[in-house]
């Protein structure tokens, strides 16, 4: 009896304790869509240069004026339609060889030295709310209510030939209503550019190729390249955005329109300026 009472205020601290740590993550993540295996996700194989299998969607997703009802998600940053890339250096768009897909961060990753790949099809009401009023956010002149979403999420991968610890995790979220679509790219953590069979230091990730992030239609003339996309300004998509949540790009790709671009990108590396 007599260590109750000591008892009770350690167990009192530790939930109080418990409730401050707990809040951090909420905020960290705040930028994501809900993913894991808990909401019911598929994991890529641990595989460098690897990708999932052929995936059919549920609804027709409509990308440069083009349907598309299956794609797959490759381990290297992209979304594509029609076939897999496994192309681990990535060329500037437009790309001649007609492949059609959206590069969230295209860089030679390899989740078998860290990190996971994760994606799932959705039409969870709850989610597609979420996505619905970010979306009359950004577009409030275009209506727009999401009756299907697809979510990929890059956590933490490794880049090839990696000797350090480094990792980096974005997300895609495609979303229609079947006749507009729209792409919301998210960027969380981005510490690395480059691997090293891309020319990248094998200790830092940085230098060679950097990674790219934009839109390829396939049809050699439309294409939209996120501004720092192949320089090693990319590192800093975390800071940047297009519609005023910094680490957050936004794009209507039925009939693609760029909206909210800045014309010229941060002077400094390590600007705190978000791209408007």
């Amino acid at each position: 009896m007599r260590y109750r009472g000591a008892g009770m205020k350690s167990f009192t601290f530790l939930l109080l304790l418990l409730a401050v740590v707990n809040v951090q993550p909420v905020q960290e993540t705040s930028l994501f869509y809900p993913y894991g295996l808990d909401q019911k996700d598929q994991k890529n194989p641990k595989l460098d240069d690897g990708s999932s299998k052929k995936l059919s969607l549920s609804v027709p997703f409509t990308f440069y004026n083009k349907k598309y009802q299956t794609l797959y998600v490759n381990n290297n940053g992209v979304i594509s339609f029609g076939s897999r890339v496994n192309q681990y250096t990535p060329d500037p768009f437009p790309l001649a060889d007609g492949r059609s897909f959206v590069a969230p961060y295209w860089g030679d990753v390899d989740n078998v030295l860290g990190g996971d790949v994760f994606y799932r099809e959705t039409t969870d009401p709850e989610l597609l709310g979420l996505i619905t009023k970010h979306i009359n956010q950004y577009f409030p002149d275009t209506p727009f209510t999401a009756t299907w979403a697809f979510v990929a999420t890059w956590e933490h991968v490794a880049y090839y030939g990696s000797t350090s610890n480094k990792g980096n995790t974005f997300q895609a979220a495609l979303t229609t209503n079947t006749e507009k679509s729209f792409i919301i790219l998210n960027y969380k953590d981005i510490q690395w550019t480059t691997g090293a069979a891309s020319g990248g230091d094998a200790e830092t990730g940085l230098g060679g190729t950097p990674a790219h992030a934009g839109f390829n239609s396939g049809d050699e003339t439309n294409y939209y390249n996120i501004p720092g996309s192949r320089t090693d300004a990319v590192i800093n998509i975390t800071k940047t955005s297009n519609v005023n949540v910094p680490g957050r790009w936004v794009f209507q790709v039925d009939k693609f329109k760029v909206t909210g671009v800045p014309t010229e990108m941060p002077k400094v590396a390590d600007s705190n300026n978000c791209w408007l």
